[in-house]
């Protein structure tokens, strides 16, 4: 395995590659990263790169938004003449994104070697997008890095044949780790000292009028006893302003870089959220996560951690806070192989192919 080359598009696929890059770099295999620009805010780009220490990347191919297709499909069109140039021995893809998707086919239809980290997870819903994505790139992909047993069982289960499945770790909580020490000494910058912090970005969540408004108007009211941090997602915000939805209660911010969240992840006392890689970063800091979905493809943050499936139940989520608030939160454990050391186990298994 002379040359290895990284696909990334979005801020969740720097914090999984981040580790991965630096594990290879040290055993002095050749690596090409390719940044999609799928998330195309090059001011949050820049800082995750710079706070998770990833070189620049080789090529910036610059996609930006779109819709699911016209985005997949526009990516696909602008990394195939990096392939064909750069005739990489490997491909490593990242996560769910539209990104990870695009480039596994590319690369497949090249008979390039694809390897997919944080292979295995399933919601079992497929009105998500990113289920679609990861069930194509699973199938296409000829070594999967499983993040839990579950990603193993979820596979076996498809007819993966067990030879090409690796449990190695989460790769997110290999970055959590290195930068952990960083965020505990974030300054707190005027916030309260006891807050909820929240993340919203579904479109199950955000796109329509009646069940945002419900939402914010269920945050109002827990901002009474719990003041409420709220990073906002632009599309998020963009909904907010278009639907004219009162959010004056809660402290609105914008995006924020990896360090600066984590400090807030860590000092919260309670995480309200409907994102995936938030689900396993409560579950290692031990903090009580309430998440905004019927359903998640990280169950093992369930059955082990410290997260809650409210769905769109705002009496449960009510309740839950509640039992947060009496100080009899749900108590978790961190995983096996959750230990900062996912990116070493990838670079290892590569460096033995």
């Amino acid at each position: 395995m002379n040359h290895i080359l990284h696909v990334v598009g979005a801020r969740p696929n720097f914090v999984k590659a981040a580790p991965v890059l630096r594990a290879i770099r040290e055993r002095g295999i050749r690596q090409t990263l390719v940044h999609t620009g799928q998330h195309y805010d090059r001011n949050m780009s820049d800082v995750f790169f710079a706070q998770l220490e990833i070189p620049e990347p080789d090529f910036n191919l610059e996609v930006g938004s779109g819709s699911h297709a016209v985005q997949t499909a526009e990516i696909m069109r602008r990394f195939e003449p990096v392939v064909l140039e750069r005739k990489p021995d490997m491909t490593l893809v990242y996560g769910d994104v539209n990104s990870t998707v695009a480039a596994a086919l590319v690369c497949s239809k090249l008979l390039i070697p694809v390897g997919h980290v944080e292979a295995g997870l399933r919601s079992f819903d497929r009105t998500m997008p990113e289920e679609i994505n990861r069930i194509v790139t699973d199938r296409l992909s000829d070594i999967l890095f499983t993040p839990s047993e579950d990603g193993d069982a979820n596979l076996l289960r498809e007819g993966v044949p067990e030879e090409r499945i690796h449990c190695v770790g989460n790769v997110m909580i290999d970055s959590l780790i290195q930068l952990l020490p960083a965020a505990r000494n974030c300054p707190k910058n005027g916030f309260p000292e006891r807050f909820a912090l929240v993340t919203l970005h579904r479109p199950a969540n955000v796109d329509e009028v009646e069940t945002l408004r419900e939402l914010l108007n269920s945050l109002t009211k827990v901002s009474k006893e719990l003041s409420i941090i709220f990073p906002v997602h632009p599309r998020t915000r963009q909904r907010i302003a278009e639907f004219g939805i009162d959010s004056r209660n809660l402290l609105l911010l914008d995006p924020m870089p990896y360090i600066e969240f984590l400090a807030l992840q860590t000092r919260a006392a309670v995480v309200i959220t409907d994102s995936g890689g938030i689900q396993e970063e409560t579950t290692y800091l031990g903090v009580p996560c309430l998440t905004l979905r019927p359903n998640t493809e990280r169950p093992i943050t369930v059955t082990s951690g410290t997260n809650v499936l409210v769905g769109d139940d705002r009496e449960a989520l009510s309740a839950e806070l509640a039992t947060i608030l009496a100080g009899k939160a749900k108590k978790g454990a961190i995983p096996p192989l959750w230990d900062g050391n996912a990116g070493v186990r990838i670079a290892q298994i590569l460096q033995n192919l």
